[in-house]
């Protein structure tokens, strides 16, 4: 079992989920599991296929259920890269990042897996959540052209209509909220920034930088420059506590995670991580950080109150990308994109063992990740 320290600075979101019924399946792979163990159902989206599936893991083994093509033009690929599911369950949606010339957010009945609706974005919109009010948020990553300020829209989810789109900074990233929603998060790659949004008044409420060995508050409307050859963080996801009083930020760059306190917005620690950590997720009971290595094909599992990785777990394939933790705090799923014309995969991590107790094979690139229901056995 690995284990690494974090060292100090001077300077889950929770999971929301219905226990709804479901037809059982027959599976693929996996190990052995506890008699008696519930079943856990996560989408996940494979972005060179246009594709969602729909995964489901018993405690043994882990098996497709459903998969729902999603593009929108058949002569090129959409790109359906963020995944989310609402509060109650009824719904889950999905980003389509290579819009025309926008991208899009579409909604999908969880009951039939077909479309009830959708809204129209900014350029690439990436990772996305709902608030328990039904408001979307989704981060307007943005790969076209020049590089330049982006945003964050707002999408009411009954409506299915963009009620604002929140500037930000360059290439926002890694769409995640408070638990009760009065907080949204989200970091710029190219400006080194994390940036807080208040989720009921629909505008920044703060800045801090990222860049390393400089991390401090950011008071300025303008953006941070970058000095030639200076160290960088470059941010690829914010992950609140479940309490809400730290913010968890991946340093894709220099192989680090920061914590940083919500009430003094201040540094408090680093964790010294493997290589290219991406992107993040707190599990529900607070007790675990789980992070992928997208350079390290691996997942690392870290304990928060000792500051320790105590958990490495290798990846079936290369490019770990998406986390999606169980309500119950056991398994992290987590999809793996592959590379060439390999298919994409979902690891099923046992949080307490610290292994990997299950693999299915998905869509070729798998990215984005959204967990759905447990089903009580």
């Amino acid at each position: 079992m690995h284990k690494s320290k974090v060292t100090t600075s001077r300077g889950a979101t929770a999971v929301w989920a219905l226990f709804c019924a479901a037809a059982p399946v027959q599976g693929a792979t996996g190990q052995d599991g506890s008699p008696g163990s519930p079943s856990y159902y996560v989408y996940v989206a494979a972005e060179s296929e246009d594709r969602v599936d729909l995964i489901r893991f018993d405690g043994t083994v882990a098996s497709l259920v459903d998969s729902v093509f999603v593009g929108r033009f058949p002569t090129e690929i959409d790109g359906p890269h963020g995944l989310a599911v609402d509060p109650d369950g009824e719904r889950w949606y999905v980003t389509l990042a290579h819009g025309n010339p926008f991208g899009a957010v579409v909604a999908y009945s969880t009951a039939t897996n077909r479309p009830a609706g959708s809204a129209e974005l900014g350029f690439f919109p990436a990772t996305m959540q709902v608030t328990p009010a039904g408001l979307l948020f989704a981060a307007n990553f943005n790969l076209h052209g020049e590089h330049e300020p982006s945003s964050v829209s707002v999408v009411d989810v009954g409506a299915m209509i963009e009620v604002a789109r929140i500037p930000t900074c360059t290439m926002p990233h890694g769409s995640r909220l408070t638990s009760d929603g009065s907080r949204h998060y989200s970091v710029c790659m190219m400006d080194e920034l994390l940036v807080e949004v208040d989720a009921h008044r629909l505008e920044v409420a703060r800045r801090f930088h990222l860049a390393p060995g400089a991390e401090q508050p950011w008071p300025h409307d303008w953006m941070p420059t970058r000095p030639a050859g200076a160290p960088v963080c470059s941010p690829t996801w914010a992950q609140p506590s479940v309490d809400g009083r730290r913010v968890y930020v991946a340093c894709n760059r220099n192989a680090q995670v920061l914590e940083i306190d919500v009430e003094s917005w201040r540094l408090l620690r680093r964790f010294e991580t493997g290589e290219g950590p991406y992107n993040l997720d707190v599990t529900p009971d607070g007790a675990r950080l789980v992070v992928t290595y997208k350079g390290g094909q691996a997942t690392g599992v870290w304990d928060l109150a000792s500051g320790e990785e105590v958990a490495r777990v290798p990846n079936t394939r290369t490019l770990p990308h998406g986390i999606a933790v169980s309500p119950d705090s056991r398994y992290a799923f987590v999809s793996v994109e592959g590379v060439g014309g390999q298919p994409g995969t979902v690891d099923v991590i046992d949080l307490e063992e610290g292994v990997r107790a299950a693999s299915v094979d998905v869509g070729k690139q798998a990215g984005g990740i959204a967990f759905w229901k447990v089903e009580p056995r």
